[in-house]
């Protein structure tokens, strides 16, 4: 029944684990690749003989006698420490913007343009931005390289170009690129960005 259900649902590449130290019952694993292509199984949808007996579990059939129900469990993402361990291993600790605690480290190069820096990180928090000023309490090399060690997604340098002119210079984490952004556009750009999004291929 569960291979016709898999192929029904247009599964084809699946295998079976005879003597998968399965006690519950017949069972689907669905197993994920981390970013080097080890398999994790997470996600399991399973029939339960145990946990019904167990628990004196019991309903009426239509004959008027008592029948010991079957149990259909699932685990959408597998245990919550399976799921975070294999996340943290899958992006190599550097979350997506959305998924980052302090997605956003605002650099000023020296202490005078930190009235700038902490404007900018008013705005984010009033955007639900979580963002951090690197004060100019140690070198600016230091500071972004305390900020890359941490894996924060945007880092954002000014001085005092950005301060005349309300721009940032953006550092990219991912891409490694830099760019010269308007203040406000770039609040526009993670603040879209911070939006949780899912594509199920």
């Amino acid at each position: 029944m569960l291979k016709e259900v898999l192929e029904e649902s247009g599964f084809k590449d699946y295998v079976y684990d005879i003597g998968g130290a399965v006690f519950y019952g017949p069972k689907i694993d669905v197993k994920v690749k981390d970013s080097i292509g080890r398999k994790w199984q997470l996600s399991t949808i399973q029939f339960d003989f145990n946990l019904p007996a167990k628990f004196g579990m019991t309903y009426i059939g239509e004959d008027g006698k008592e029948h010991t129900p079957f149990m259909i469990h699932r685990a959408l993402l597998g245990s919550l420490e399976r799921f975070i361990g294999v996340l943290i291993e899958h992006t190599a600790g550097a979350f997506p913007v959305w998924l980052s605690y302090y997605p956003v480290a605002i650099i000023p190069v020296v202490s005078v343009h930190e009235k700038y820096a902490e404007k900018i990180k008013q705005e984010l928090w009033e955007q639900g931005i979580r963002s951090q000023v690197y004060a100019a309490t140690d070198t600016l090399g230091k500071r972004i390289r305390e900020a890359e060690l941490k894996k924060t997604p945007y880092m954002l340098v000014v001085g005092d170009k950005e301060v005349a002119e309300e721009t940032v210079t953006l550092r990219d984490y991912a891409t490694k690129k830099q760019a010269v952004l308007k203040k406000n556009d770039f609040i526009k750009k993670v603040t879209e960005e911070a939006r949780p999004t899912f594509t199920i291929q």
